[in-house]
């Protein structure tokens, strides 16, 4: 039984306050072994490879015999809640850079499980036939962009990324950088792209978007948005110990861009829903043979 249960975005006085039906951690779990086979995944809000892999390890670990839950929240509650057991497992942590602030805080109670994609990287990406392909050109030419760069999340790391390196690096305070939510963004790459209109937006490798729009990123000669990045699974403290058996699994699963990108096609693009279970289990139908390597 698969359970999805609506994110916080808040951290209280009193502490973090959870709405979840996950265990709690590894004061109750028995483990693998054990007769409570309840895990809890953190989602991170907006982020789409995460949404993908988490709803497929559901489905994954529900043919195997655990009720999981799927708790969507911002990275901050996702991090706060791992550290203090109220979730199992994340699939969305980029290392070394986006999220190293959060690895550095909290990284006492929570354990790396393993990385699963090896060619992540933070963007800033333009309609393919924008009139500039550097970010160096982008300050002199803001008028062609509507003054504007369409951000994400405020929350998010590629937004205070985008602020704090990108923007100064650059020379681009003079433009209106906006941020909402992911959602907001692509409605925005979509809505400009479909109108022949130039457009820049706040990306990230892997995503949907790059099969779905005509885009392409802006070259960064500064790196200011870092190099390539790992995506890693993390538990919370104790979690390998509890669930070895799954710990072992997310420690050996590696997803190459295509497959990858077929499935967020197939969840996010191609279909107007958030009822993914269904999708997600069409897509295992057709990559049977990965999806099995998954638990082999």
């Amino acid at each position: 039984m698969m359970k999805k249960t609506a994110s916080l975005a808040a951290v209280l006085a009193g502490g973090l306050v959870l709405a979840s039906c996950s265990s709690d951690g590894g004061d109750t779990s028995q483990g693998d072994a054990g007769e409570n086979k309840d895990l809890s995944i953190a989602v991170f809000n907006g982020w789409d490879e995460g949404i993908a892999t988490s709803e497929l390890w559901a489905a994954v670990l529900a043919d195997e015999g655990y009720n999981v839950t799927l708790d969507y929240a911002d990275a901050a509650p996702v991090f706060v809640g791992l550290s203090t057991g109220d979730y199992d497992f994340t699939t969305d942590v980029w290392l070394p850079g986006t999220h190293k602030e959060y690895v550095e805080e909290y990284g006492d109670q929570i354990e790396d499980l393993g990385s699963w994609f090896d060619q992540a990287k933070l963007t800033i990406a333009v309609n393919e036939d924008a009139p500039i392909t550097s970010l160096a050109e982008l300050a002199d030419n803001a008028d062609a962009f509507g003054n504007q760069i369409v951000g994400i999340e405020p929350a998010a790391g590629l937004t205070s990324a985008t602020e704090n390196e990108v923007i100064p690096t650059y020379g681009l305070e003079g433009m209106d950088f906006t941020t909402s939510s992911t959602v907001a963004m692509l409605s925005e790459l979509k809505a400009a792209t479909d109108a022949g209109e130039n457009v820049v937006v706040t990306l990230w490798e892997p995503h949907w978007a790059y099969s779905a729009f005509p885009v392409r990123n802006l070259e960064d000669p500064e790196g200011a948005l870092g190099g390539a990045e790992l995506i890693h699974s993390y538990g919370r403290d104790g979690f390998a110990e509890d669930f070895p058996e799954v710990a072992q699994w997310l420690g050996d699963f590696s997803m190459d861009p295509e497959l990858l990108y077929d499935l967020e096609d197939l969840l996010f693009n191609e279909n107007d829903t958030d009822d993914y279970e269904p999708l997600v289990r069409q897509w295992m139908e057709e990559n049977q043979e990965f999806v099995d390597s998954m638990t082999s």
